[in-house]
């Protein structure tokens, strides 16, 4: 059984996708040109990507400056959410893949949006089934609020009980080596799509 499955929730998870039109992605011009060649929306300049300090799914605390040296891709979702953020994780994962050898400096980071019901441990389990190099984030309800507000990243509960949904940005962030925001993948790309922009950010 598939964890899209087994972690569904009865209510459809509420997403609210950042729509790839030119106009409206970072660094694209009204033509739809992105300077830099990459399929996602560029940040120019590229800006700091902020750091933060949470509890890992792998145990430690998780920083991003812990991986300083490697491109991070950036998401928040949660493990109750029954359609997007499984298939986000899918792409991920198809894309480090195809990557092959270069996979190893790619790391994916995703934050939860939903810390009452994700703990580590049920993180770590989730992540597993996509790719066990995924390192999840919780933490308090303020600490994860706080990360989600320097990011630009929103998140809505809806619905009442141990059933609820959260409506949540679904974009995903390509940060670089040394720790610049780079880019910003709409969801809807295919692996494809990562694994041109991650080879870029990478040579």
């Amino acid at each position: 059984m598939s964890y899209a499955t087994r972690f569904a929730a009865p209510l459809t998870c509420l997403l609210l996708s950042l729509t790839a039109h030119a106009a409206d992605v970072p660094g694209r011009s009204a033509e739809g040109r992105n300077p830099e060649g990459l399929k996602a929306g560029v940040f120019d300049p590229a800006r700091e990507a902020p750091d933060f300090s949470v509890r890992g799914s792998d145990g430690s605390a998780l920083t991003l400056s812990r991986y300083r040296g490697k491109v991070v891709l950036l998401g928040f979702g949660y493990t109750h959410c029954p359609n997007v953020c499984p298939v986000t994780l899918a792409v991920l994962a198809q894309a480090r893949r195809q990557l092959g050898p270069l996979g190893s400096q790619v790391q994916v980071i995703y934050l939860t949006v939903d810390p009452e019901r994700d703990q580590a441990e049920r993180l770590k389990q989730y992540l597993a089934a996509f790719d066990p190099t995924f390192v999840g984030g919780t933490g308090s309800a303020a600490q994860m609020a706080a990360v989600r507000l320097s990011y630009g990243v929103t998140a809505e509960k809806h619905g009442t009980g141990s059933d609820y949904a959260v409506a949540h940005s679904s974009f995903v962030y390509l940060i670089t080596r040394d720790g610049k925001l780079r880019a910003l993948m709409p969801f809807g790309h295919k692996a494809d799509d990562y694994v041109h922009d991650i080879a870029m950010l990478l040579n």
